[in-house]
């Protein structure tokens, strides 16, 4: 099943239909998570959270009306009034940082919701018919966390365009936000496909993992690693069972270069509703 974000808060949804096809089938696959570990334990890694907090900021205290041109920083002041209203401290945030935080305002303001709602009730499911559930996953250890965090205080991030086709979501996209969220709600992938737009997500995940200190992690190529987990574990998943079902984001199945196109590269044949 494809998962839909954000959604309206007061949304209800009938979730029988996709527990009736867990009931059915042999196991149940989600989406790659990402784990992030220092070798610290729970206690280190808990101290080094004001020091991660405080790293959304610019290097120099510089502000977004230093970084941004007069034209997108003036964007930015209309839309932030609008749902932030005052808050001096995040004029200092980088612009990716900036630019999520007046997101989730924004459609928390508009009555959406980014909660997954589906991956609950599909666990919940899987549980209560004792169906396997496989959990792709991929691990990221660093070394010497607080010597990165200072790196990376000091380094730029080329987060323009993130910021920027955000602004541009926010200005253009929000009621069409609703009605994707309910179209997803009755299965109408033809009137999901009539709204498509530009996801600012790929462009802000771009700019974190092409940074320098990414290649220093093992961010840079975690969108990679993250497709070949869950590709993997599909491959295998279903050459062992009958019937797997799986939940991915509405966003991956219906993108050009997603994980149901590569799926069909691989020779699987694939029966769109």
């Amino acid at each position: 099943t494809r998962t839909q974000s954000p959604l309206p808060k007061k949304m209800d949804w009938v979730s029988r239909d996709v527990e009736k096809k867990i009931a059915q089938s042999d196991a149940v696959l989600l989406a790659t998570s990402v784990s992030v570990t220092t070798g610290r334990g729970m206690i280190g890694n808990m101290l080094l959270i004001p020091a991660m907090y405080s790293e959304k900021k610019n290097p120099d205290d510089a502000e977004l009306k230093d970084v941004l041109s007069p034209e997108l920083y003036q964007r930015w002041a209309v839309l932030k009034a609008k749902y932030i209203g005052r808050d001096s401290g995040i004029e200092r945030w980088r612009p990716i940082f900036a630019a999520q935080e007046l997101y989730e305002k924004a459609i928390k303001k508009s009555g959406l919701s980014s909660d997954n709602i589906v991956r609950p009730v599909v666990e919940d499911a899987a549980e209560e018919y004792k169906k396997p559930i496989i959990r792709p996953k991929i691990e990221v250890k660093i070394e010497k966390p607080k010597a990165i965090i200072k790196e990376f205080s000091k380094s730029s991030l080329a987060d323009i365009d993130c910021f920027s086709k955000t602004m541009d979501r926010l200005e253009t996209d929000l009621s069409a936000m609703i009605d994707r969220g309910n179209n997803w709600a009755i299965g109408d992938v033809a009137g999901l496909k009539r709204l498509s737009f530009t996801d600012q997500n790929q462009s802000c995940i771009t700019a974190l993992t092409n940074a320098a200190i990414s290649q220093k992690t093992g961010f840079a190529d975690i969108r990679q690693r993250s497709r070949a987990a869950w590709l993997s574990a599909a491959d295998t998943a279903l050459a062992k069972n009958k019937i797997t079902f799986a939940i991915l984001p509405m966003s991956d199945m219906l993108r050009p270069d997603g994980l149901l196109s590569t799926l069909r590269e691989k020779g699987y044949v694939i029966e769109e509703p």
